[in-house]
């Protein structure tokens, strides 16, 4: 037989010539002009680099993302955006992004109470002083049972002696703040850092404009201000180009997002005049039928407070052109650039959870579902942790708590939500295909995770071994009554 020699990898290619090479860091306009430009063109990334030198970023993006509409251009560039002295309410809002990556402080490892609290833009001098004499309540609710839950954890775990005194006593903090954190409330201080394409900043921007907050308006508002101007940190100093001017000269307000909630909300008040009623869990499992039926719940279940079930069993009912009927309203104000918003998007398995606004904290950080929360009323009254019954601490905490949901709902909303405490349950809404709901459950029910959100873990686990008991076998979950709680 013959030998032949093998053919080159490349011919054209020089020996020396790296097969990968990256890239240092560039300002992220020009990095997505000369990534957009290297996959149209046969040249080298270096070529692409040296002719963005030459050329206008912001005139290409100008004709192409904003004009034409090559959205996928705006993928190519990235920054990292921290967001600084912020309320837990709007960190939320913030981190609503399913294309996102970030990281907000944690309940678990900071003391929140040592730095004040935001007060709503909107409130009046006279409602600011209430929600400022409720806050205070709270803010000493935490200390005094961050400190008790020090002493009674020590007391019931003693160190072991192979984990150091130091790593003993930042576990019992972790653990104790884990407690504490239930009188913490949506207005205390946090921050976020975030490393967001173009493109989905845009979005972001967009939607942070639209909120019913003022304070999630401003920071929208100063977010595009930010990608005009030079980076406020710099790891080169002399860097001094503007981060994304183009993208800030282009981004405006989504009407559509906030005149589609407020048509919805209005046509809930005009003809939402009954609900099946069924009984449900705190969390609930459904694997729905009808398409249609589905995007019509949903859209209700954003702008009401009936459970998912509920709505889809009295949906199921309507005729066609009512249901359709709701979906015209909700888009009634889309325009050619605005996509369907998450509504129309799930998977197979939809989850309806009612849980503290400390666990859906946690939880919301799963992108790979989409999620619809509730507005936020405090009406289905709050959480309290068995350590707080344990350690003694159960009046007071119920009485801070009931202080502050009669204050909130003394106050105009939606400033009032920020009173609201993270142990007030709401109802949230998740809606996925088998994978991410094995993966949460899994991961979540973890002995390191917070015990609230291992309870909807386990609880997530166990609806899915009731209507897939084949694919619910498959899910390791850790039930609640396995602890470990010096484990982080």
């Amino acid at each position: 037989m013959t030998a032949h020699a093998a053919p080159a990898a490349s011919a054209a290619r020089e020996d020396s010539m790296p097969r990968v090479l990256t890239v240092g860091p560039m300002p992220p306009e020009k990095c997505a002009y000369a990534l957009a430009r290297y996959s149209r063109s046969p040249d080298s990334i270096r070529d692409s680099i040296a002719w963005v030198r030459t050329h206008d970023s912001a005139k290409f993006l100008e004709s192409f993302y904003f004009q034409y509409g090559h959205a996928s251009i705006a993928d190519l560039g990235h920054l990292v955006v921290c967001f600084e002295d912020i309320s837990e309410l709007a960190a939320t809002e913030i981190e609503d992004e399913q294309l996102w990556d970030g990281q907000a402080r944690s309940s678990r490892y900071q003391d929140f109470g040592k730095r004040g609290f935001i007060v709503p833009p909107e409130f009046s001098r006279e409602h600011a002083a209430e929600y400022r004499a409720a806050g205070d309540r709270l803010v000493a609710g935490y200390k005094r049972l961050h400190e008790q839950m020090v002493a009674y954890l020590s007391d019931k775990l003693p160190r072991p002696g192979d984990l150091k005194p130091d790593a003993y006593q930042r576990n019992i903090a972790a653990r104790a703040f884990d407690v504490a954190r239930y009188l913490l409330f949506l207005g205390v201080p946090t921050g976020i850092g975030q490393v967001v394409s173009i493109r989905t900043l845009e979005k972001q921007i967009r939607r942070l404009k639209a909120s019913e907050y003022a304070e999630v308006r401003e920071l929208g508002d100063e977010t595009a201000a930010a990608c005009g101007a030079p980076p406020a940190c710099a790891w080169n100093e002399s860097a001094g180009e503007p981060v994304a001017p183009t993208l800030a000269r282009h981004v405006d307000i989504d009407t559509h997002l906030r005149d589609s909630a407020r048509d919805l909300r209005l046509w809930v008040e005009q003809n939402l005049s009954r609900v099946r009623e069924v009984a449900v869990r705190a969390v609930d499992l459904l694997r729905p039928a009808d398409m249609l039926s589905d995007i019509t719940a949903t859209l209700l279940y954003s702008v009401s407070e009936h459970p998912y079930r509920a709505l889809y069993e009295t949906v199921c009912e309507w005729s066609q052109p009512r249901r359709l009927e709701v979906i015209d309203v909700a888009l009634r104000s889309r325009t050619r650039r605005d996509e369907l918003p998450r509504h129309f998007r799930g998977g197979p398995y939809v989850y309806d959870i009612i849980m503290d606004i400390g666990a859906y904290r946690d939880l919301h950080r799963h992108r790979r579902c989409q999620q619809i929360r509730q507005p936020y009323s405090g009406r289905l009254g709050y959480d309290t942790p068995d350590a707080v019954r344990d350690a003694g601490f159960q009046s007071e905490y119920a009485s801070a708590m009931a202080s502050a949901l009669e204050t909130a709902r003394a106050l105009p909303a939606p400033g009032s939500h920020y009173l609201l405490p993270f142990g007030v349950r709401s109802r949230f809404l998740f809606k996925m295909d088998f994978a991410e709901a094995e993966y949460i459950a899994r991961l979540r029910s973890g002995v390191k995770g917070h015990f609230s959100y291992r309870k909807v873990a386990w609880e997530m686990k166990q609806r899915m071994e009731e209507i897939e008991p084949e694919l619910g076998r498959l899910i390791q979950a850790t039930p609640p009554s396995v602890e470990d709680p010096l484990k982080r």
